[in-house]
């Protein structure tokens, strides 16, 4: 709702195909959204994140080809997050 209200374009639960050398999968990837057609933003609600989390978001901007992702937590008392960049 809260995307809708500020008019950030976006994608809500995007299939992303996975490839095993260069053979597409039957399994897909569904990253929570897409913004403005660039950025993954994947949301969790956990008390702490371990590596699996951000290890997750990296293997969808790897097969998306995209650069920026966003992994936001809300499950301790204030926002954690994690830019990340795939270079």
């Amino acid at each position: 709702m809260e995307m809708k209200r500020l008019n950030i374009p976006f994608q809500r639960e995007c299939s992303i195909p996975i490839f095993y050398k260069g053979q597409k999968m039957d399994a897909v990837y569904r990253a929570d959204f897409i913004c403005f057609e660039s950025v993954i933003t994947e949301l969790k609600a956990l008390s702490t994140m371990s590596g699996t989390e951000e290890a997750q978001v990296i293997n969808y901007l790897k097969a998306t080809g995209l650069k920026k992702a966003l992994l936001l937590n809300f499950g301790k008392p204030s926002l954690d997050y994690k830019r990340l960049i795939l270079s």
